[in-house]
């Protein structure tokens, strides 16, 4: 059966399916869009009572519902300025070094960091010798993706790709995963040295945006594109530890790549399948004192 399913993703038009289910999901379609919210909540397990607008009925839109908003301190941000945060609800699928340039995506299979951030040689040589983190985003999670640490804009990358499932069967049997689906790159500039925060699509995923421009895709592209930000002065968009930073409307994953030395130790409890919660403790940084 598992077979089957990897199968089914090569055969399906991936595309064109998630651009479908996009437009539904963007359409305020009244009794029919709640009805989509309801059945979501209930084959999910959602917790409504985490979310600022907990009746299915306040969301005009099924992607109004998909990125709702939570309640105040529902997800109390750890102040430490030695401790980076989770960015997202989600669950680790790996972590780890980055070893000659290669990131481990499950057993038997590893990509290239060089592929994931779009071909640009000079970006992924700012991260050889550090560590990565993969967090995935199931459907019922809270998808809005926070910044895990205080930083700078420094550049965006839309690579275009696939739409395989990120799921953890699809990790486990599709090859370089992450590096073949369409993916925003967004790389920050911290004090302990630069952050990528990869944003990956997926099959039904119809719409991966960011706070600073918008939505990134779709439409979907056929070569890469990349836009480059002030760091200083009025322009600049430097975004707080815990802030938010971008939103995926229907679930998939973020890769985090870290600069050497940036991180000390992953938090306690911090490893592979792991679930994680936006705003706790997800790893100790190095201190640049010593």
């Amino acid at each position: 059966m598992d077979n089957l399913k990897i199968a089914l993703q090569y055969m399906l038009p991936k595309h064109l399916l998630s651009r479908l289910v996009g437009k539904f999901a963007a359409a305020e379609a009244g009794a029919l869009t709640t009805a989509a919210i309801k059945w979501f909540i209930k084959q999910y397990k959602i917790d409504m009572s985490e979310a600022a607008q907990s009746e299915p009925e306040a969301y005009k839109s099924f992607n109004a519902f998909f990125t709702r908003a939570l309640k105040p301190g529902i997800r109390p941000l750890d102040l430490d300025a030695d401790i980076m945060v989770h960015p997202v609800d989600g669950a680790v699928s790996q972590l780890g070094p980055i070893k000659d340039g290669r990131i481990f995506q499950a057993k038997g299979h590893h990509y290239s960091s060089l592929t994931l951030l779009g071909d640009q040689a000079d970006d992924a040589k700012r991260f050889e010798g550090g560590d990565f983190a993969t967090i995935y985003l199931a459907p019922k999670d809270y998808h809005r993706i926070h910044m895990p640490i205080k930083g700078t804009l420094s550049k965006m990358t839309y690579v275009p790709g696939e739409l395989f499932s990120v799921n953890p069967l699809t990790a486990k049997h599709v090859p370089g995963l992450f590096a073949r689906n369409e993916r925003v790159v967004a790389i920050f500039e911290t004090e302990l040295g630069p952050l990528a925060m990869v944003l990956v699509g997926a099959t039904i995923v119809a719409s991966i945006e960011t706070v600073w421009a918008g939505t990134i895709t779709p439409p979907t592209g056929k070569q890469v594109f990349t836009w480059k930000y002030p760091t200083q002065g009025p322009d600049a968009i430097t975004l707080d530890k815990g802030e938010e930073m971008g939103r995926f409307k229907l679930g998939s994953t973020v890769v985090m790549l870290f600069a050497k030395d940036t991180i000390q130790t992953f938090a306690e409890g911090v490893e592979a399948e792991a679930v994680t919660r936006m705003g706790q403790a997800f790893a100790n940084l190095r201190d640049t004192k010593k």
